[in-house]
């Protein structure tokens, strides 16, 4: 006897190469309790522009509103154990790490890498970006006062390891942006 009054038919399978959306197109988390618990790393990268005078009191610590990057690398770390509860579909993960470094991107940006890792079924590239676009928008609220042109560019994947896909990496942000074309060296397992 079905416990579903409706008799709604059952879940269709993933349609292929998407893996959150069915045959019937509708969305779906993915089952990931049939898969092996494995070692799983992410780093991904954002890049905030600024004015050179922002960027260099960003640095020294010197803004208004006090230390942007101590508060941005919090806020970062909190946005990656948040994930799940941001975006619908990502499992809730229990992360081992999880890390937010600044570094100067010429005179007037600041690159910003955000680790994640865990022990799981499932990856943590989206804990990894999440991460590096708030702590983005942190610096970004930290300097709108003195810079409101700032502006947050490429948010990207550039190293993920772990699971049957393998390892993908790709080479760091130029600082032209001529690199936008979402190539990477795939080192999967499978290739």
């Amino acid at each position: 006897m079905s416990t579903n009054p409706k008799h709604e038919p059952q879940p269709a399978e993933p349609a292929p190469g998407l893996t959150h959306v069915d045959a019937r197109g509708q969305a779906n988390m993915v089952d990931v309790g049939e898969k092996a618990a494995t070692a799983r790393r992410a780093v991904a990268e954002a890049i905030i522009r600024l004015d050179d005078e922002t960027c260099a009191l960003l640095f020294a610590g010197d803004l208004p509103k006090g230390e942007a990057l101590a508060v941005a690398r919090i806020a970062g770390m909190q946005a990656a154990k948040e994930t799940s509860r941001l975006i619908p579909l990502c499992h809730s993960l229990a992360l081992s790490h999880a890390g937010v470094s600044f570094a100067p991107h010429g005179s007037d940006a600041v690159r910003i890498t955000a680790e994640a890792a865990t022990v799981s079924g499932t990856g943590v590239e989206m804990e990894a970006m999440t991460a590096a676009s708030v702590a983005a928008l942190t610096v970004y609220d930290m300097v709108k006062a003195r810079c409101r042109g700032a502006v947050i560019e490429q948010v990207r994947l550039l190293h993920k390891s772990g699971g049957k896909s393998g390892t993908y990496e790709r080479q760091p942000a130029s600082r032209s942006g001529d690199d936008l074309d979402g190539s990477g060296v795939d080192r999967s397992d499978s290739a």
